[in-house]
């Protein structure tokens, strides 16, 4: 399981917070037809370039993040505590996760729990070593449901 590391990426304006142990590697954010390929570079290092778009553009393409491993927030603005207060909702992605859009308390076998809010994305295909959490493991699996 890797650790929850959190990186904080800037321009000053607003400031990108990727959590790779979240991510499922979807490709949204950097493939040139759904991405920003000028932020969101994955054979570069740092893979995230904050001078590549505007901040309008990086806030949209953050948001089509659908395992919430991408979150942003304005650093004019105070930080909102992430809840959200709409319905909870649970999509099954093809071939993929299960993500949950909402706010949500998920409690490991110990008793622990760990509160999500915005987007959760849990394992479907049983592969992840990171569970309950998808780590992008169907993809190598070729998970098919």
């Amino acid at each position: 399981m890797e650790k929850n590391i959190i990186k904080k990426y800037s321009n000053g304006e607003i400031t990108i917070v990727w959590q790779p142990s979240v991510c499922i590697h979807s490709t949204i954010c950097w493939k040139q037809a759904t991405g920003l390929p000028g932020v969101f570079n994955p054979k570069i290092r740092p893979w995230i370039n904050m001078e590549g778009g505007s901040s309008k553009q990086i806030e949209a393409q953050v948001k089509q993040c659908p395992s919430g491993a991408l979150s942003f927030y304005y650093n004019h603005k105070e930080q909102e505590d992430g809840n959200i207060t709409t319905d909870t909702k649970i999509e099954v992605m093809p071939d993929g996760p299960l993500l949950v859009y909402g706010n949500i308390i998920i409690k490991d076998r110990s008793g622990n729990e760990t509160r999500k809010s915005k987007v959760t994305a849990l394992c479907r295909c049983g592969h992840s070593l990171n569970k309950p959490y998808c780590d992008g493991s169907h993809i190598k699996q070729s998970f098919k449901g």
